[in-house]
């Protein structure tokens, strides 16, 4: 009977009701939305890097390393000697390791010098490898691969000769002019900062130095049989990576590392590291988290507003439904079911219009800001939101409900100036 008169009761105010579950969608699918990205953001972040177990530069911060090797940020204190990489990396407790020289940049966009180990080893997103959208890896000394965002923004393609600039300014008056690049490979977008960067290999990062030991070019010609790499002998790395073959042995070699005689050397874990600067750079997680805590909350008290002013409206519905019967119990429940029903509409909406919502704008957001947004199924976390909204949409119609009860039947058949 009363889930009849709910029906009858939504169908007879179809636009205010419709008002009301269109609030609750649009609050529950930006509540989720907002919750998404928020967890989105900070997976992202935290899996930019996965798989390695230290990255080792020279002595300095941790943070500032974690920077410049990952997101290609800021620049090393100072260089690692190659003699010094070659017999750390032939331990025999270590599986591989992923060289990097930083130090030059191709229009404001970082240039990343490294060897195939980069391209076999590296992961990110618990085990997604760096993939090729066209071309090879590259293994001459001026080949060179860009990231999906360079190639986008500047309009490159395979074949083009680029000429690579001395230092990270995005103004670098000084260009390594004598020693031109192609481009041979374009890497799959990644949503990390692969995207954003130029990949040479170790001997055309060298190669493009020579001459250039003052810091500037000397101008001098170069024979251009050295610029081959059986001539070419790689002195300095900024910093590399290491995958163990054991991770039990991860703290025994950090600590080994950090105590390495031949020169001041400094080893961190990623995936600690990137939890401590999310904890550091957090408040905007609980910004956003708040965000979407007020919309909720917008969304509830539309549900009270919409019940509460429609009270004076149905008077003499509710003194009708008195007289012929109808007990204050059946009216406050009534009430509660028609709140509880608007609440669970809204919900669903909401939900539908989540995952249509995702469909389209996931590919904005991964290319524009490398938010990555899978399409899965609702978590617990948000299963147990969605029943907190149902709960609270019905405890919002608990107001008007009671004001209905205490109504008399007298009061709803007397005409109110």
């Amino acid at each position: 009977m009363i889930n009849f008169l709910t029906y009858k009761s939504i169908k007879n105010r179809k636009f205010t009701s419709l008002l009301c579950i269109l609030s609750i969608a649009l609050s529950v699918t930006l509540f989720l939305a907002i919750e998404r990205i928020r967890i989105g953001a900070r997976d992202g972040f935290t899996n930019t890097i996965s798989k390695t177990d230290l990255i080792v530069g020279a002595k300095g911060g941790q943070l500032q390393l974690l920077l410049y090797t990952v997101f290609h940020m800021g620049s090393a204190v100072n260089n690692i000697r190659m003699n010094s990489y070659d017999e750390i990396r032939k331990n025999p407790i270590i599986d591989w390791t992923i060289p990097i020289s930083l130090g030059d940049s191709y229009k404001g966009y970082r240039v990343v010098a490294t060897d195939e180990n980069f391209f076999e080893h590296y992961r990110f997103r618990g085990d997604k490898k760096v993939e090729l959208l066209q071309g090879t890896i590259p293994t001459e000394t001026f080949d060179v691969s860009i990231g999906s965002e360079v190639a986008k923004k500047l309009n490159l393609k395979i074949g083009d000769p680029i000429i690579l600039s001395h230092g990270v300014s995005s103004e670098s008056i000084l260009n390594h002019e004598n020693t031109p690049f192609r481009i041979i490979s374009i890497i799959a977008p990644t949503q990390t900062p692969i995207d954003t960067a130029v990949y040479i290999n170790l001997f055309g990062m060298e190669a493009m130095h020579m001459g250039w030991e003052s810091g500037v070019p000397s101008g001098a010609p170069i024979n251009p049989n050295l610029y081959k790499k059986e001539n070419i002998k790689i002195t300095q790395i900024t910093s590399f990576m290491v995958k163990l073959k054991s991770r039990i042995a991860i703290l025994k070699m950090r600590r080994e590392l950090d105590q390495y005689e031949k020169e001041p050397l400094m080893a961190i874990i990623p995936a600690l590291s990137l939890q401590e600067m999310w904890q550091t750079i957090g408040y905007v997680e609980q910004i956003l988290f708040l965000v979407s805590l007020c919309v909720l909350l917008v969304g509830i008290l539309s549900i009270l507003i919409s019940l509460y002013t429609s009270i004076n409206e149905r008077r003499r519905e509710m003194a009708i439904l008195r007289s012929i019967g109808a007990s204050s119990y059946h009216i406050f429940t009534l009430l509660i079911y028609e709140s509880s029903f608007l609440v669970i509409i809204g919900c669903l909406s909401g939900v539908i219009s989540l995952y249509a919502l995702l469909f389209f704008v996931r590919p904005w957001l991964e290319s524009n800001f490398s938010v990555y947004l899978e399409l899965q199924p609702l978590s617990t976390n948000e299963i147990f939101y969605l029943l907190g909204i149902l709960i609270a949409g019905t405890l919002a119609g608990l107001i008007p409900a009671i004001k209905a009860y205490k109504n008399s039947l007298q009061d709803g058949l007397t005409i109110k100036f």
